[in-house]
């Protein structure tokens, strides 16, 4: 039963000396534990967005520098500071690294930019076709210009100044353009190359006259660069380390989690207040990070707690979790719902399996559902559901749309469709008898049993009494019964107008036990899906057969493609469609708030506690 009710999360007040206060939240949020919300409006806020202004500095930094920077060092303890301290010292530690590593990142792009171009070079010499000498052309000028384009594929040049010589160069994997012509015509015709995204290649000086010769130069050149590179970046490696650069990259990385997580928290020139929701009932994860991380602190939990909304927090195993995402289609349970989560866990994959019966089909699902749950988590239920495909395949004695591979262990549903009709009929029911029954739990959890015995009570046994009906006649007395005991309880616990208050209570039950009917016949469409698809395996059966040899493998294999695809699709709609508004229309409402727990630090090197639950 306590599986069934989520528990609202404890309002949480804490104490702390204001130079703890960034390593506080870092523990905080390892516990995975606590959820942040400011509340108290005595002292001065912590005033976050004071420090936007440096992170906006850190912002440019990163922008110019951040290819060349080292990975932000691991989170450890640290000597207590005020979070505009940290973040003034970091900036302080990236202005000194800057102005010391500019000179050689400058010498770096460089580098890599001669590198580049002479490797384009090495691959435009690389064709066959006859090509003029290029140290002609690097020597050009000052009236005569000669250069070098590496020209985008689906680039066109509509017009060339007229004195302008082109020669087009294909290679395998790019395109050339070599120039040569008067200075202003040349450059004339740089502009139009920028409009076409083309490159310019710089032609070196040094190069030398013959092919052969130039190609060795151009090699001996590039793997100069490489040692010239590794070289700086060794420099620049030492550069990092003396100045500290990956532990100011930590103490920002920290910065920007704490303005981006934490609300404002009040303040006094010497202690922080914390407030928030944890999810640990008695606090005693909190006290024991605290303790352990040797932080001064005043915890309290207090009885009162503020006038917002609480959290709730579900208390789910593990392999539960995924049919968590049902619940919140419609809300967040409240801690007086039931959170249908473990019902849906057996009956959504139940019905899925009975409406897609086939081992073979339900095999490829399941091992979809295996693959793909780590890229898109909501696949994960794919498994269940294949997994009970497997169990009414074996049911239904079908096999990849076969049903002559392995005997039914009940029955085949085209040769006998009613049961196959008549069992969804009675999940039905049962199914929403059992969301009947949580709306009375719900009642009992609000201290609102007696109201439920009034009136609510005669609702359930005049369901009861109607389905059962058919299979027992005496059942109508129930049904009877429970009308008069819903009508006259509902008159009786009026507050006044008792008289009119039989009319409207009359009313509602008729209304009621509509709507009770049209879901309670809403789920034959599980047993109709099932025939349904049935009768599409016995079609791609049929019609492989009608070829020989390899035409009726690949129509197998084409038709229980589609079938798997098709009808996995229209299923799973199924499925979800009557698990919302057949079931849980009976009780759910999702007036809850979903605790969100404040995320842990980038870097952290400290293990998260587990989440203790009563």
């Amino acid at each position: 039963m306590s599986g069934l009710r989520p528990y609202a999360a404890r309002w949480f007040e804490l104490l702390v000396p204001r130079e703890v206060l960034t390593d506080t939240l870092q523990q905080l949020a390892k516990t995975r534990s606590v959820e942040l919300e400011a509340h108290s409006t005595t002292s001065a806020p912590l005033d976050l967005p004071d420090l936007h202004s440096g992170l906006q500095e850190y912002s440019r930094l990163a922008t110019k520098y951040g290819h060349y920077w080292p990975q932000p060092q691991a989170s450890g303890r640290e000597v207590p500071q005020d979070p505009e301290i940290v973040l003034e010292k970091a900036l302080a530690t990236l202005q000194r690294w800057e102005k010391s590593a500019e000179p050689l990142i400058v010498e770096l792009q460089k580098r890599a930019q001669e590198k580049s171009d002479l490797e384009l070079i090495a691959d435009f010499l690389g064709v066959p076709a006859q090509l003029p000498d290029l140290d002609a052309f690097a020597g050009a000028g000052p009236t005569l210009a000669a250069t070098l384009f590496l020209v985008p594929e689906a680039a066109v040049l509509a017009h060339a100044p007229p004195s302008v010589l082109l020669q087009r160069v294909t290679t395998a994997t790019r395109n050339y353009l070599l120039v040569v012509g008067p200075t202003e015509q040349v450059a004339e015709l740089r502009r139009s190359m920028e409009a076409l995204r083309a490159r310019e290649i710089l032609l070196p000086h040094w190069l030398p006259a013959q092919r052969p010769e130039t190609n060795k130069a151009v090699k001996a050149r590039v793997d100069a660069c490489h040692e010239e590179s590794a070289k700086l970046l060794g420099e620049l490696q030492q550069i990092n380390d003396s100045t500290g650069l990956a532990a100011a990259l930590r103490d920002i990385e920290l910065l920007e989690w704490l303005v981006r997580n934490v609300p404002s928290l009040p303040l006094t020139e010497h202690f922080a207040w914390i407030t928030g929701w944890t999810s640990d009932p008695d606090a005693a994860t909190l006290e024991a990070r605290l303790e352990d991380a040797g932080i001064p602190h005043l915890l309290r939990l207090p009885d009162e707690m503020p006038d917002v909304a609480v959290p709730t927090v579900l208390r789910n195993p593990v392999w539960i979790r995924p049919f968590e995402l049902f619940a919140r289609m419609l809300g967040t349970p409240s801690a007086a719902e039931v959170d249908p989560s473990r019902i849906v866990a057996f009956a959504a994959p139940l019905m899925f399996g009975y409406m897609f019966g086939d081992v073979g089909q339900g095999l490829v699902l399941l091992l979809a559902g295996l693959m793909l749950r780590k890229r898109v988590p909501t696949l994960g239920l794919l498994v269940p559901g294949g997994a009970m495909s497997i169990v009414f395949g074996f049911v239904f004695g079908s096999v990849f749309s076969r049903e002559d591979i392995i005997p039914a262990l009940w029955l085949h549903p085209l040769d006998q469709p009613v049961p196959v009709l008549v069992v969804t009929l009675v999940f039905g029911a049962a199914l929403l008898t059992l969301g009947l029954l949580f709306d009375a739990l719900q009642y009992w959890w609000r201290g609102m049993a007696p109201k439920w015995l009034g009136s609510r009570a005669g609702l359930l046994v005049c369901y009861i009494g109607l389905v059962a009906a058919p299979f027992a006649p005496a059942a109508l007395w129930a049904m009877l019964a429970g009308a008069i005991w819903f009508i006259a309880g509902g008159a009786l616990t009026a507050n006044r107008h008792r008289l009119a208050a039989l009319g409207t209570h009359a009313a509602e039950l008729l209304e009621s036990l509509m709507q009770l009917l049209v879901n309670t016949i809403s789920f034959v469409r599980v047993g109709a899906f099932a025939l349904a698809h049935a009768g599409l395996a016995a079609a791609v059966v049929g019609v492989s057969e009608a070829a020989s040899g390899i035409g009726y493998l690949l129509l197998m294999i084409i038709g229980n493609a589609i079938v798997i695809a098709l009808e996995g699709l229209v299923v799973g709609i199924q499925t979800t469609r009557l698990v919302l508004f057949e079931f849980f229309v009976r009780f759910l409402r999702g007036e809850g708030r979903l605790f969100r727990p404040l995320p842990p630090p980038p870097n952290s090197s400290d293990s998260a506690i587990p989440r203790k639950t009563p």
